[in-house]
C-alpha cells in the first residue's frame, strides 16, 4: 500500500454546444481542481452535444493520450442534447454505480429533489476511470471536492481508485 502521492494523467472533456475555452469555467474548474491536487492535465477540450464526437474524443483520451482519469463536464441531463451517458455507454467496460448514487445523494443536499434530473456517472472505460458529471460549475466542484479528489489520492484510506488502477487494468 503506498503512502505516497500518485500523480494520475487526467484529461478534461467539455459537452456543450455554446461553450468555449474561454467561457467554459465548469471545465476550467476542473483543470484547475486537479492541477490543484497535484494530477498532471494532458489535455482539455470542448466538443459538441454529439454522440460520435463525444465518445471518439473519450476513446482519443483513453488510447491516444493515455489518459488514466477524463472528467467530462456537461450533457448528463434530460434534453433531447443531453447524450453524455449514451455516448459513454459503448467503451465502459465496468460501471461504477456507486458514484452517481453518491453523487446524487451529496447533491441533494445542495439541491433537493432536482438532483433526480441528473444522470452523472462513473466508469471503468479501457483503462481510464471516467467520471461524467453535470455542467454547471457547482455540481463539478461538488463531485471534485467530495467524491473524485480523494479516490484519485493515493494516500486516502482504507481504498482509493489510484492504488487500485493498475489492478483494473490487470
Amino acid at each position: 500500500m503506498s503512502q505516497s502521492f500518485t500523480p494520475l494523467a487526467v484529461a478534461v472533456l467539455t459537452v456543450s454546444d455554446t461553450r468555449t475555452l474561454e467561457t467554459d469555467k465548469s471545465g476550467a474548474l476542473a483543470e484547475d481542481t486537479l492541477r490543484a491536487a497535484g494530477h498532471r492535465l494532458l489535455e482539455r477540450r470542448i466538443v459538441p452535444d454529439d454522440v460520435v464526437e463525444i465518445r471518439s474524443t473519450l476513446a482519443s483520451f483513453i488510447d491516444g493520450s493515455a489518459a488514466d482519469v477524463v472528467i467530462v463536464t456537461g450533457g448528463t441531463g434530460l434534453t433531447a442534447r443531453d447524450v453524455t451517458p449514451e455516448a459513454i455507454a459503448a467503451l465502459v467496460t465496468k460501471p461504477i454505480p456507486g458514484f452517481g448514487e453518491l453523487f446524487r445523494s451529496l447533491s441533494y443536499a445542495e439541491i433537493g429533489a432536482a438532483t433526480i434530473q441528473s444522470r452523472a456517472l462513473a466508469a471503468l472505460c479501457g483503462r481510464a476511470l471516467v467520471f461524467a458529471l453535470p455542467g454547471s460549475t457547482a455540481a463539478v466542484r461538488l463531485a471534485l471536492e467530495k467524491i473524485i479528489v480523494p479516490q484519485l489520492d493515493s494516500r486516502t484510506r482504507p481504498c482509493n481508485f489510484a492504488e487500485l488502477l493498475p489492478r483494473m487494468r490487470a
